[in-house]
């Protein structure tokens, strides 16, 4: 009889190690997401109205006693749970946004000073809402996971049929309006950041956009999934 060869050895498993692709996407959401609380907390502190959904988190403190980035913790937990209907999976970037946004929201609060004349809180103001869309950009071209706000945007998207703009504008508003109530501060600030995110977070996802990036480049198209321009 012929001598049959023994099987092949399975080949071991290589070790998982990040490259520097992976390297880069991770510093671009952590740098992203604490510039995101960074930038919140400015508008905070320029007490002329924050973005829509640190006006909930505004009322919410206001509410419970308890800071605003514990709130936007506890907040962004609880639109997690929303997620489970409507069959979201959360990502990396998806828990990291929940935590890190709201412990350097707080942070940056407790370092910066009081401002209380109109020549700072103005700049205070329009630098928090530039450096919104910056760490937008950085955030999402990272491409870990949508945040909590932006899958359950995205899901309402799919399961509803609805367009994007319909449901962030319904969703958005009645977060306005529940934290105006709560004692949250609606201004000119709130105003502006409307105004003015989309087109900063669409020019610094382009510009922030990794080579042979679908994810990246499918947001400067407009795609739906990349549509949100919002935490």
């Amino acid at each position: 009889m012929p001598a049959t060869e023994p099987p092949p050895r399975p080949r071991p498993r290589p070790r998982f190690r990040p490259g520097p692709r992976l390297t880069r996407r991770l510093v671009r959401l952590y740098a992203g997401l604490t510039l995101y609380g960074a930038s919140s907390a400015l508008m905070v502190e320029a007490g002329l109205g924050p973005e829509p959904w640190n006006v909930l988190n505004q009322g919410l403190a206001e509410l419970t006693g308890l800071s605003i980035g514990s709130v936007s913790i506890v907040v962004g937990a609880a639109v997690l749970l929303l997620w489970i209907p409507l069959r979201q999976r959360p990502g990396l970037g998806t828990v990291s946004n929940v935590v890190v946004c709201g412990v350097a929201m707080d942070a940056t609060l407790a370092l910066l000073p009081d401002a209380h004349a109109l020549t700072l809180r103005v700049p205070l103001l329009v630098a928090g809402v530039v450096l919104n869309g910056v760490a937008t950009g950085l955030y999402i071209t990272a491409a870990l996971g949508p945040g909590p706000r932006d899958g359950l945007m995205t899901g309402l998207h799919r399961r509803t049929g609805r367009s994007i703009r319909l449901i962030r504008t319904s969703i958005e508003a009645a977060v306005v309006v529940t934290g105006f109530v709560l004692g949250g501060t609606v201004g000119v600030g709130t105003v502006l950041y409307a105004l003015s995110i989309g087109p900063l977070a669409q020019f610094f996802l382009r510009r922030f956009a990794l080579p042979a990036s679908g994810t990246a480049s499918a947001a400067a198209s407009g795609a739906p999934s990349a549509a949100i321009l919002q935490r």
